[in-house]
């Protein structure tokens, strides 16, 4: 057999971005420095299914592409990750059955809330920077969004007493009791008479017009429309666009170059985007900006590309590995946050205390982050043993986010039966 060598590719040059803001409680015509590129490898366009073939594998094949089947789902994407090196990266079924094109480890995906550790990051770097803190309030004329039409939109005077932590634990007390503002926009269009789906800023007038569900602070509930906030937040801290911002200083410095926000129809996608599908008997349903339309809800059904920081990321499960590799503290590869930052992030308090963008953390150093949406499905593990396990399917099934419980059900089986099975390697770094 013929042996592959790996060696390490050239750094890449640090470039010196400089961020303008004017704020009343930071600094304005902040100078701030980016993260060095420290890695100008593309992951997406040198992996490929065979790097991950083994004779030793193929049972843990056999029981992923089961468990496809058992749940009807056209495609999967699986990286795993042991202290930092990427060992194995495979696809699964089909990225476009129609179009005849087999799932590849440089196919991307959305990865829905699994964006939420991206814009918590993100928030960090601002922190870090002294752009802004966890304490900052969000709305009034001191707080970061003190635009005076949110201001005058107001009709809770508790919402003035939102702070940034409060948002990034879903304690901000923004409920769901007449619909998930991020999913609901047919409603909020009929309800506030609005011409077409609203816009981030109309959004958040909408919303704050609106009395909280519970006092800041006090209690917590899952909030998509909390991290669309902080999407905003960094836009006017930064003086960037969201987008713009997270890929420049939170993701190219992780080394992810293929990372984008998802658009909402099959032919808005990017080159190397998979299709999504629903399973065998959904229905169709109206489209979310009241057209009249019947469309698939994976490709019309929600404004996905409004999610924002929320749940609108699209990457591979290889560079998703990658940026988990960037804020895990570890020393293999140099974190972009550092290690308070961290701490702050995966601290645990109870179990019933969301940490800082992801889902859980445990006292063993066990992290999940997961997400869903109408055609995908996503699921992070890293475990204390210093493995990261990430998958993400091309297909929503009928258990929703309850889902993400029978995947770490097959990962648990999988390390069990094929960790020590898994090659001993790094495919981060360049092969020739």
């Amino acid at each position: 057999m013929k042996r592959r060598i790996w060696i390490p590719c050239v750094f890449s040059a640090a470039i010196a971005l400089t961020l303008t803001v004017s704020t009343a409680s930071h600094k304005s015509h902040e100078e701030v420095e980016a993260f060095p590129v420290r890695d100008t490898i593309r992951l997406n366009t040198i992996l490929t299914n065979s790097m991950s073939d083994s004779t030793g594998l193929e049972k843990m094949d056999a029981a992923i592409c089961k468990y496809l089947d058992q749940w009807e789902i056209k495609g999967a994407s699986l990286s795993i990750m042991r202290n930092d090196s990427l060992v194995y990266s495979k696809g699964y079924g089909w990225a476009d059955k129609e179009a005849g094109v087999r799932m590849e480890p440089g196919n991307i995906l959305r990865m829905a809330s699994v964006s939420k550790l991206i814009t918590a990051t993100g928030i960090m770097v601002l922190q870090e920077r002294g752009l802004l803190s966890l304490d900052d309030k969000v709305f009034g004329p001191d707080g970061i969004l003190n635009d005076s039409t949110f201001t005058a939109a107001v009709r809770d005077k508790r919402i003035f007493r939102i702070t940034v932590e409060d948002l990034l634990r879903h304690k901000g007390g923004f409920t769901c009791g007449l619909g998930d503002p991020m999913f609901s926009t047919r409603d909020i269009i009929r309800q506030f008479k609005l011409p077409e789906a609203p816009d981030s800023k109309t959004l958040v007038k909408c919303v704050l017009s609106r009395r909280l569900g519970f006092d800041p602070g006090t209690s917590q509930s899952y909030s998509n429309f909390g991290y669309l906030l902080l999407s905003l937040a960094i836009e006017e801290r930064s003086g960037m666009g969201y987008e713009d911002f997270i890929k420049e200083h939170v993701l190219h410095p992780a080394g992810c170059f293929d990372m984008h926000i998802a658009n909402n129809y099959y032919p808005e996608r990017y080159p190397n985007e998979v299709r999504y599908y629903m399973q065998s008997g959904a229905e169709p349903c109206e489209e979310y900006n009241l057209s009249g339309r019947m469309v698939e809800r994976c490709y019309g059904g929600s404004n996905i590309n409004a999610l924002s920081g929320a749940g609108a990321w699209c990457g591979s499960t290889a560079e998703l590995c990658r940026f988990v590799a960037s804020i895990d503290g570890r020393p293999e590869i140099p974190d972009i946050i550092s290690a308070e930052s961290i701490a702050a992030m995966t601290e645990y308090f109870d179990p019933d205390t969301f940490s800082l963008g992801w889902n859980d953390t445990k006292p063993d150093g066990e992290w999940t982050r997961t997400g869903t949406l109408a055609g995908s499905s996503a699921l992070v593990k890293c475990y204390p043993d210093g493995e990261c396990w990430i998958l993400i399917t091309n297909t929503g099934t009928y258990r929703g986010p309850y889902f993400s419980k029978y995947t770490s059900s097959l990962f648990r089986r999988c390390r069990e039966s094929f960790s020590s099975t898994l090659p001993r390697r790094n495919m981060f770094i360049r092969q020739i």
